[in-house]
């Protein structure tokens, strides 16, 4: 009798541990919603950027990710974004800024093409860094256009994580870009 009290007690609590309140599917539910919204929006404002290739959002669980192609927000070996990226990202950031909820990291990325004299001149000895400056400045600039600076983080990547082969120009190019990703704060 003892034993099946016990059993019985075990099993209600593990039941109960793998249910979900209303409360908390609600919630889920609303910041899914919230989370495709955004996501419509963003593949309906940025529609010349995804049709030229230089950007590509896509819908993940939880979260948004925007690729955005280093070519369109840098020149060569810099990390000071060009008038045409602040244009693009301004429209990104006049999305997500108003009744911001969700983090956005900000991570840049590069190719494996080793740095050059002038960069390491300037103080940019590996791609990592780089990536860095890149990552920073893409995140300044959305902070400047409304975006809540305690919900977005810059990290640099270099050369990991490549998304092409840098054997070829163009997967160099595919690998130079800033990941923008949007999510849910945990529950």
């Amino acid at each position: 009798m003892k034993k099946s009290l016990i059993l019985c007690v075990v099993g209600t609590v593990v039941l109960m541990a793998g249910c979900v309140s209303q409360q908390k599917y609600n919630e889920s539910e609303q910041k899914n919603a919230e989370l495709e919204a955004q996501y419509q929006q963003l593949n309906q404002q940025m529609g010349s950027e995804v049709a030229s290739r230089d950007m590509h959002i896509e819908r993940m669980q939880n979260a948004i990710k925007v690729s955005v192609n280093s070519q369109l927000l840098f020149p060569s070996g810099g990390w000071e974004m060009s008038a045409g990226a602040k244009q693009s990202i301004a429209k990104i950031a006049a999305i997500l800024a108003p009744h911001q909820k969700n983090h956005i990291a900000v991570n840049g990325y590069t190719d494996s093409t080793p740095i050059g004299p002038q960069l390491a001149a300037q103080g940019v000895t590996t791609n990592q860094i780089l990536s860095q400056k890149r990552a920073e400045n893409v995140m300044q600039f959305m902070i400047s256009q409304g975006v809540r600076p305690d919900m977005v983080s810059a990290h640099g990547f270099g050369e990991q994580n490549p998304v092409a082969s840098n054997d070829t120009a163009e997967g160099k190019a595919q690998n130079r870009r800033v990941e923008l990703t949007i999510a849910t704060p945990p529950q």
